[in-house]
């Protein structure tokens, strides 16, 4: 069979075109196979639960900008195998009611590991539902006590350390006669009980609790508690609280006339909260910090890179990093290198035989090691008593590890 020279011409126009489409094809599909891994790959969810609204959305939204960091940090460097990691929020309002509703349901997803809340009340509230069979939830509040070998785990040093660290502070600088108010939250309960056992050891003999007072977190003043503080006379006090309670606290000292050393809980170590109470805070106001809050230029190297990295990944962005924001750094970093180890598919179990298993690992905070059934990995020698110096706007270290001066 002939071809005219019209169907031969149609012919070969067609060739043309399908070589054409053919070579489109190629190209797309090898420009498919040089772009990067994470690109291409599903995400690994990471979930947390944080207080973006409500009394302890100071601390939360600071958690939650350590954590869009450490996202964007742990894409640059190739994700997980190949996949990017996606840090998925969900706001609890600082209700532990919410809280609970919201760990009800990543159980329910099997989910491995949940990061935060952030604070003691709502902590406390999800604990008996995962500290047995997971998933592992790395609480930000350091105020919890989890049971050895759980699912639970809780940041930084704990606050009965950072009791006994204040206790040794005042004791060193002779201030014997102290006053203590606290807020009748979990958060206050847990240091009241912390510091009357720090009181109780023999090192403390010296000191003398003058009075000791209480405030719920929503009352709108503290009159009555600050002049029977007053007529007690002490030389120093604590007050403990997070977030816009620890506001009316300080704000009734000052409309008092109480202007006395005053330690505050470190949840408030947040330069845009202390800025707001630039006008009534007092002269000597004293926090239990950490090691990361002021780099350190005698960090051994290890730390000391670890924190010039969290140094740096603050100063793209501009911000000036508070203790809040280290709450979530050193926790995130960790279940990420977990799961790098194990595979973005770990499970609950694994994880946590990967965290219990960790003695040497390195982070901002110091050196930890969860072997020894802390379920935070870090102890009192990472306590560093801060002074805010409001003519800085900064803190300033005044103490060695442990609250030694």
């Amino acid at each position: 069979m002939h071809r005219t020279h019209s169907e031969s011409e149609l012919f070969m126009r067609m060739r043309v075109i399908w070589s054409s489409i053919a070579l489109a094809i190629v190209v797309a599909t090898a420009a498919l196979s040089v772009r990067p891994a994470s690109a291409q790959a599903t995400p690994v969810e990471i979930n947390a639960i944080l207080a973006l609204t409500g009394p302890a959305a100071f601390i939360g939204n600071a958690e939650k900008q350590s954590l869009a960091l450490i996202e964007k940090l742990t894409n640059d460097a190739g994700g997980i195998k190949g996949r990017p990691i996606k840090f998925v929020i969900a706001d609890d309002g600082s209700n532990p009611q919410v809280t609970l509703q919201l760990t009800n349901a990543l159980v329910a997803q099997k989910v491995p590991v949940i990061l935060g809340p952030s604070f003691t009340a709502t902590c406390l509230a999800i604990g008996p539902v995962l500290a047995k069979t997971g998933p592992i939830d790395y609480c930000f509040s350091p105020s919890i006590s989890p049971a050895a070998g759980s699912y639970q785990y809780s940041s930084t040093v704990g606050t009965h350390d950072d009791a006994i660290a204040l206790a040794r502070y005042y004791r060193s600088r002779g201030w014997t006669k102290i006053a203590l108010m606290t807020t009748t939250d979990a958060s206050g309960q847990q240091f009241e009980a912390f510091f009357n056992e720090a009181l109780a050891l023999p090192e403390n003999k010296s000191l003398t609790l003058v009075a000791r007072e209480h405030w719920a977190p929503a009352d709108l003043n503290v009159t009555a508690q600050a002049e029977r503080i007053k007529a007690a006379d002490p030389q120093a006090m604590i007050g403990w609280s997070a977030g816009t309670p620890t506001g009316t606290l300080l704000r009734g000292l000052h409309d008092a006339g109480i202007d006395i050393p005053v330690a505050c809980g470190n949840g408030n170590m947040i330069y845009t909260q202390l800025a707001q109470y630039a006008s009534f805070l007092p002269s000597q106001l004293y926090f239990p910090g950490r090691r990361s809050l002021v780099q350190d230029p005698n960090a051994p190297p290890a730390i000391k890179a670890a924190q010039t990295r969290y140094f740096d990944a603050f100063k793209t962005i501009g911000v000036k990093p508070n203790l809040a924001n280290t709450l979530a750094w050193d926790p995130a970093l960790l279940v990420i290198d977990g799961l790098r180890k194990l595979g973005p598919d770990a499970s609950a179990e694994a994880l946590n035989d990967f965290i219990q298993h960790q003695n040497g690992w390195v982070g901002i905070n110091g050196v930890y090691n969860y072997t020894n059934g802390s379920q935070r990995g870090l102890g009192i020698d990472d306590v560093i008593i801060d002074r805010w110096d409001p003519a800085k706007s900064d803190f300033v270290v005044m103490s060695k590890g442990g609250g030694a001066i």
